[in-house]
């Protein structure tokens, strides 16, 4: 960044917005964490991982596509997952494309797991951001947070598995 250039500084409507929705995130996400470790003792990144095997072939995804698509660092994960297999809702091995690639794989006990938390966590999405919202605002922040991902992204096309 130019250092001689003046920042363009947020306006006030622009500042609450910003500030409404840093705040409202992590509000959300920590009340959708807390419900998720009281109901089911795991974490709204673990769920997460749950969800993110449970869409793939086989219940399975390399531990590197895994890190890029929850935009985790790749040890953030690989502990996530350690977790996670000492549970017994997730086994790692060896990719069989090529036999050098770490691959997670969902056990059925995780998936008997994701069964049974995610009517809780939809429960929480609706009550807590879907139905709060106008419909039409709800869309709109959709279109925005696909506008940001996909800035954000567009050098790094292994991130995307939305």
């Amino acid at each position: 960044m130019d250092k001689s250039r003046e920042p363009r500084w947020l306006e006030g409507a622009q500042q609450h917005s910003w500030r409404a929705l840093v705040i409202g995130t992590t509000l959300l996400m920590d009340r959708l964490d807390d419900d998720l470790r009281r109901g089911f003792n795991i974490s709204l990144t673990e769920y997460e991982i749950l969800v993110r095997l449970s869409e793939r072939p086989e219940r399975s995804i390399r531990m590197a596509q895994l890190a890029d698509a929850l935009a985790h660092s790749r040890s953030r994960v690989t502990h996530t997952i350690d977790r996670m297999e000492k549970a017994g809702y997730v086994v790692r091995g060896s990719a069989p494309e090529d036999g050098r690639g770490i691959v997670a794989t969902m056990t059925d006990k995780g998936l008997e797991l994701l069964a049974e938390a995610a009517p809780l966590h939809v429960e929480g999405v609706r009550s807590y951001l879907v139905d709060v919202a106008d419909p039409a605002d709800f869309e709109a922040v959709g279109r925005v947070m696909d506008a940001v991902s996909d800035q954000l992204i567009a050098g790094h096309p292994e991130m995307e598995i939305r």
